[in-house]
């Protein structure tokens, strides 16, 4: 669907979108390379500063661009560049991730291609910003990998007058990793305008985004390697001795996106109207495919068709075309309403007969839709709720979203937010196709069905606190079948999943504690949906500033963790992690030693990350035949420029 939200201005301080930390920079450190004064030093526009270098998200926040050092920054220092605290990465970057936790707060309404397990670093519409700068400005930020590697994310943005900003970005990771046939590779680029007419009226926001994902797949360690990985035998520390199940396979995703985003003023608010309309519209198309390819075929996926050559592709196409209005009025609050057209185009190039039944090699059709949004803020009371449902095509699905939120003083504030969903399966599960017999299907499952009840308490002096009610009905996974075969497959029962989440900082003088603690359970599916009951970080860190001031530092420690339980495991074909009942993963702690330094504009991290790897035992996975990574030391920056 498209952007059911409305225009705001939002100045975060030191992380960004997150909330602000409590007491991470101890009262004095958390400050900017520019202060809000005019700077001759570090600005050579005497005029600007750093409260006018601003991110504009999709959703219209505006965002104060942020080149401070803090511990969020630590945490986001990844090659996702954000929080990955629900997120189990796997042994070599660029490759996929385990999902400790799950949020099933969704506003699509109309399937993807699947795969999810690539989209990890897929950008899509709401990871592009767009810019506002005084002067040019840019952000180079590198990263060492594993073996022959290393990730690099240059970004520049200038505005080339008052009204018209374009941005220029790419992300490249090359990484070998540790064990045989791993390589990852990926390519993100964006390139965005932005454009405000002289009066105001009418603004324009573009962006094109290409990416390529790819990693060689080998299906994990063999089982006879688990063990000597287990035992830590001093033999098989180099882990490019282990045997993977195969090395002649590979996975891409590729995709470009082209999307534009127009407004106009119709009527302004002035000093004797409270009234403002606007009318709008959004142009999105999407190109993306999904190919996995191997030299021969491999028992590992079952028979196939053919002895070699293995080539599976599916193709996504999707046009998304909106006309909208707003109407906004001081006392009633701010109303929006869309009618969207979607053309989707999802399939193969070729028919599959099995067992005398024709898989079709195309699922395609139009959607019509609907949706609505409405916000008002009344005095320390903020109020927000959209819904969107389709009117017409193949695919039926829904959403509601309701928000209230109240701020009871400057250091307290409490929110409520309910959502409803329904939405098709994503297009993998409807439709496979493969060179391997058992890994094609034609399937009519029905929508999978979540509602969401949220209740969060935010203070700055003792805390933020989250907990979260989900029902799921008509559960979509994937699992294995009675012949050991990774289908598709449908809860008919409805699951029940808690979550509580908590996080703090405890600080004494330029010491401090931070902690984070995630405690969740599932009811009635706990066979389908399968998490770990806790999952924490803790980090212990000294802040201080040197040499007159000219160097920032922070260093500590890190503990993370989360519980044993039954973890998902991946299938390499079809790019998707799969519930498993069998093997219980966990239980084993991973604590990061880390020096982190601010020198004018540039940010230094070094990292030993795992260095507990040999002491608390190798018996650490991502997933099952998937061993986490060993110990390593590696180092990055992240560097500012304005001009």
């Amino acid at each position: 669907m498209g952007n059911t939200a409305f225009s705001q201005r939002k100045l975060t301080i030191g992380g960004g979108k997150d909330l602000p930390q409590r007491g991470s920079d101890n009262g004095q450190f958390n400050r900017d390379s520019l202060s809000g004064k005019p700077s001759r030093k570090a600005v050579k526009n005497d005029e600007a500063k750093i409260q006018d270098y601003l991110i504009i998200t999709r959703e219209n926040d505006t965002i104060q661009i942020d080149t401070t050092l803090s511990l969020n920054k630590d945490y986001k220092f990844n090659f996702l560049r954000k929080d990955d605290f629900e997120l189990l990465p796997f042994s070599n970057m660029g490759q996929t991730y385990n999902t400790l936790s799950h949020d099933f707060k969704s506003s699509s309404i109309v399937p993807k291609i699947g795969a999810t397990a690539k989209h990890f670093n897929y950008m899509d519409l709401d990871a592009i910003d767009y810019y506002r700068v005084p002067t040019p400005f840019t952000e180079l930020m590198y990263k060492t990998a594993f073996e022959q590697g290393h990730v690099l994310d240059a970004f520049f943005t200038v505005n080339t007058s008052d009204q018209f900003n374009l941005s220029i970005a790419y992300k490249g990771m090359r990484s070998l990793g540790n064990y045989q046939h791993i390589l990852s590779r990926t390519g993100n680029f964006r390139f965005t305008t932005n454009y405000n007419s002289k009066n105001k009226k009418y603004a324009l926001r573009t962006h094109i985004v290409m990416q390529n994902i790819l990693n060689q797949e080998n299906g994990g360690i063999s089982g006879e390697d688990l063990v000597s990985f287990e035992s830590g035998d001093p033999e098989f520390t180099d882990r490019s001795l282990f045997d993977p199940l195969f090395e002649n396979a590979q996975s891409n995703l590729k995709g470009k996106r082209f999307h534009m985003a127009q407004s106009y003023l119709i009527k302004e608010r002035d000093s004797l109207n409270s009234n403002q309309i606007s009318i709008g519209n959004l142009l999105t198309f999407e190109d993306k495919y999904y190919h996995f390819t191997q030299d021969a075929n491999n028992s590992f996926f079952g028979d196939a068709f053919v002895s070699s050559n293995i080539s599976d592709k599916s193709t996504h196409e999707s046009f998304y075309a909106e006309l909208n209005t707003c109407y906004s009025n001081e006392t009633l609050g701010a109303f929006k309403a869309s009618l969207g057209y979607n053309n989707y185009n999802y399939g193969y190039n070729s028919l599959v007969i099995v067992n005398n039944q024709t898989i079709t090699n195309r699922l395609l059709g139009d959607v019509l839709s609907f949706a609505g949004a409405y916000q008002n803020k009344i005095g320390a009371l903020h109020v927000k709720g959209d819904l969107g449902f389709n009117l017409t095509g193949k695919l039926e699905g829904n959403f509601i979203n309701g928000d209230v939120s109240y701020a009871v003083s400057d250091d307290l504030g409490a929110s409520a937010r309910i959502h409803i969903n329904s939405k098709a399966p994503d297009f993998n599960f409807q439709l496979f196709q493969s060179d391997y017999l058992s890994y094609n299907w034609r399937n009519n499952f029905r929508n999978q069905q979540t509602k969401q009840l949220a209740i969060s308490v935010d203070s700055k002096k003792y805390g933020n606190f989250l907990i979260e009610y989900n029902t799921v009905s008509n559960y979509l996974y994937f699992a294995k079948n009675n012949d050991a075969v990774v289908k598709p497959f449908q809860y008919t029962g409805t699951l029940n999943y808690v979550r509580a989440k908590f996080s703090n900082e405890i600080n004494y003088k330029k010491f401090a504690l931070n902690n984070t603690i995630l405690f969740q359970s599932v009811f009635d599916g706990d066979q389908v949906l399968n998490v770990p009951n806790l999952v924490s970080r803790h980090t212990f860190y000294y802040s201080n500033e040197f040499f007159k001031k000219a160097l920032f530092l922070q260093t500590g420690v890190t503990l993370s963790y989360f519980s044993s339980y039954k973890m998902n495991a991946y299938d390499p074909l079809l790019s998707e992690f799969y519930t498993q009942n069998n093997t219980e993963i966990g239980d084993f702690p991973r604590i990061d030693f880390f020096v982190n330094a601010k020198i004018s504009q540039a940010r230094i991290f070094l990292k030993a990350e795992h260095f507990n790897s040999a002491i608390t035992g190798y018996d650490y996975y991502s997933a099952p035949n998937y061993p986490y990574r060993d110990f390593v030391v590696r180092f990055g920056i992240v560097w500012n420029f304005f001009l």
